[in-house]
């Protein structure tokens, strides 16, 4: 029987963060650990309900996300302490070990978890990132790239990400985080403008405002490499390839997938860095053949 249920969790003194599950109470759990800026509505229901046939699925808002805390101004806190916070959701839900799947900077937490927490993941799925080393990424023909000279994020993201943010409206801001998706989106899938304003209307609606956050950006990003412990990983890895990924395009994937131990890559055509009804089969179709052979 699928159960659906949304509650807060407690991380430290002053952060509760909102959480919902659903699927089967007695599935195994899968915790979702979406990007910067976004709630758990960032996982779209087309794609949550797929994996909850086969899992108890789990996902939550960060911190200065949805309905979770908005602390940052107030009191400032580490990138890798949103990753303590998955650990914390985890503790919160009284699960033990659970498989994780993350995207973006949702991906970086993923791997500090592994690095940090191995014993409390089943398998580990990323995507839309890179890796947390210093390794070099090997070439087939043997040639080498060293993690600083792998290709940037698209110039023209880079330029939308320099404009300051202005109040201008719910609807103004409706329109400019519709064009920050289809530069996210990528060009291996036609974009749907459409979809993409009613998901930010869900989320608008679900976070009881519709001005942004900007706190992931100000965060402190020092100490998150974990080169070492990410070449000596053990849980099983899942890396999934986003051909038309305009933050993290390939080689990436394959850098990500070099640098931890034991990692297999998996490619979803036109998967670039969002999540449009097109990509929601097929990549649950490659988590789960991850997820269900543990």
């Amino acid at each position: 029987m699928s159960v659906r249920t949304t509650r807060f969790v407690e991380t430290t003194p002053g952060v509760r963060l909102w959480t919902e599950t659903r699927g089967p109470a007695d599935g195994t759990p899968l915790l979702l650990v979406m990007g910067a800026q976004a709630s758990g509505l960032g996982w779209p229901e087309g794609l949550v309900e797929r994996l909850a046939a086969h899992h108890r699925v789990i996902r939550y808002d960060h911190r200065d996300t949805g309905r979770s805390s908005w602390t940052f101004d107030q009191d400032p806190y580490r990138v890798t302490d949103l990753a303590e916070d998955v650990v914390a959701v985890l503790d919160g839900l009284g699960v033990e070990r659970a498989h994780l799947v993350g995207m973006s900077l949702g991906g970086m937490l993923t791997q500090l978890v592994l690095a940090d927490h191995p014993d409390r993941v089943l398998s580990a799925t990323v995507f839309g990132t890179t890796a947390l080393s210093t390794a070099d990424l090997v070439h087939p023909d043997g040639t080498r790239t060293p993690a600083d000279r792998l290709p940037g994020i698209d110039p023209r993201l880079l330029e939308e990400w320099a404009r300051p943010v202005e109040d201008l409206g719910e609807e103004a801001e409706l329109d400019r985080r519709v064009r920050h998706w289809e530069l996210l989106h990528g060009d291996g899938l036609p974009f749907d403008a459409e979809y993409f304003r009613a998901l930010e209307r869900e989320i608008i609606e679900h976070t009881g405002s519709y001005l942004p956050g900007t706190a992931h950006g100000r965060a402190d990003h020092s100490g998150m490499l974990r080169t070492e412990a990410l070449a000596a990983n053990r849980v099983p890895t899942l890396v999934v390839s986003a051909p038309a990924d305009p933050v993290f395009p390939p080689p990436h994937p394959q850098f990500l997938a070099q640098a931890i131990g034991g990692a297999r890559l998996a490619e979803v055509p036109g998967l670039g860095h969002s999540l449009p009804p097109e990509v929601h089969g097929p990549l649950a179709e490659v988590i789960l053949s991850h997820t269900t052979a543990r």
